[in-house]
């Protein structure tokens, strides 16, 4: 343990801009950190996980996972034989090394951190959602669009609205792909990572799928967004 102040008890009702943790903690999920004080950024549940992870389940934007789920993750920690990887969960994932690289590792002489280090960016898939015993397993070994991302621009959305930023038969998140030239990973947890040709697409498109979360019962919401894009490529030609 690390001795220092937790200030929550398992499972209590926080609130955002709450004081969770001083001390050498890592922050997950609906947590951040200023210098070495971790608070909550949502209302939601906290927890403490492997000792020193403070982990706050927002009450907004639970996803549940489900197999075959593609998501965008984040890696928290790293164990003896793999990873623990936050995906916007209840609880964190599991990523063994067996499932993130086709060459065989040796756990007891490599470095894990060499493969994958805290804080990388991964696309997964789930293998393994056993709600009921808190087992969730993912995997990047697939290639294609899994594996770590080095690049990009990560945001977060309630995973409900998922289906409204990808559209009917992928319609709006291919308006705003073809039209700014972009890679955008809607992962089914809700967490988005932007791939644009600069940071300045990255953080437009960032707002605009912010502005889709927060209208998706609004009539009319594409040709909006349509016009928003036009608006911002025509300005980037008079620069």
């Amino acid at each position: 343990m690390t001795g220092v102040p937790i200030y929550f008890k398992h499972r209590q009702l926080v609130l955002p801009g709450e004081l969770l943790a001083e001390g050498n903690y890592v922050p997950s999920g609906a947590a951040y950190a200023e210098g070495n004080k971790i608070y909550a950024s949502a209302v939601g549940l906290a927890e403490l996980r492997e000792k020193n992870i403070v982990h706050v389940i927002s009450l907004s934007s639970v996803y549940t996972p489900r197999v075959g789920d593609v998501v965008v993750g984040k890696v928290i920690e790293i164990g003896l034989t793999g990873w623990y990887v936050d995906i916007n969960a209840p609880y964190l994932a599991f990523l063994p090394v067996s499932e993130a690289t086709t060459r065989f590792v040796d756990i007891a002489k490599e470095n894990l951190a060499n493969i994958l280090n805290r804080g990388d960016v991964v696309v997964a898939k789930v293998l393994i959602a056993d709600v009921t015993r808190e087992n969730l397993v993912i995997s990047i070994k697939e290639g294609g669009k899994l594996g770590r991302k080095r690049e990009g621009t990560l945001i977060e959305i309630d995973p409900a609205k998922v289906p409204r930023v990808i559209g009917r038969k992928g319609t709006m998140i291919n308006l705003i792909k073809s039209s700014l030239e972009c890679d955008i990973i809607v992962g089914q947890n809700g967490w988005i990572l932007i791939q644009g040709k600069s940071l300045e697409d990255e953080l437009f498109v960032a707002r605009l799928i912010k502005k889709i979360e927060r209208e998706s019962h609004v009539p009319g919401l594409t040709e909006r967004i349509r016009k928003l894009i036009e608006e911002y490529l025509a300005q980037k030609k008079k620069e």
